[in-house]
């Protein structure tokens, strides 16, 4: 199952509420991106029918390791983007605003350069 940008989105949100908390919930989902119940009970289900999370008994939501696969990517796009538009003099709530569009299209090859460049910096 290929992933669309919001099924990256759901995952990275569910690996950084685990980060914050532990135990993550569709109800916390729902809140941290101001997303309707509905809607991510639904992303919910196709994350779990894609093998990207379990749902326990309790509704506890856990990344599979191919759900912190894609997580992690894209957390860490996320992060390095936001740390190099910061260094560009781009202000911080932009930069990170900016770095959630681009995370999901910029190229392997295009990352790698910024990541390395990042490291010289």
């Amino acid at each position: 199952m290929r992933l669309l940008e919001s099924g990256e989105m759901y995952l990275e949100t569910i690996h950084i509420l685990s980060l914050k908390g532990g135990h993550v919930r569709s109800l916390d989902v729902a809140e941290y991106m101001g997303f309707s119940k509905p809607s991510v009970s639904r992303a919910v289900g196709l994350l779990k029918t894609g093998g990207y999370i379990v749902v326990d008994e309790d509704g506890y939501i856990t990344l599979t390791e191919a759900g912190h696969e894609v997580a992690d990517k894209i957390y860490e796009r996320h992060t390095v983007l936001t740390d190099f538009l910061s260094s560009l003099g781009v202000n911080a709530e932009t930069a990170a605003e900016d770095a959630c569009k681009i995370e999901h299209d910029i190229s392997d090859e295009s990352f790698r350069a910024i990541k390395q460049l990042m490291k010289k910096l």
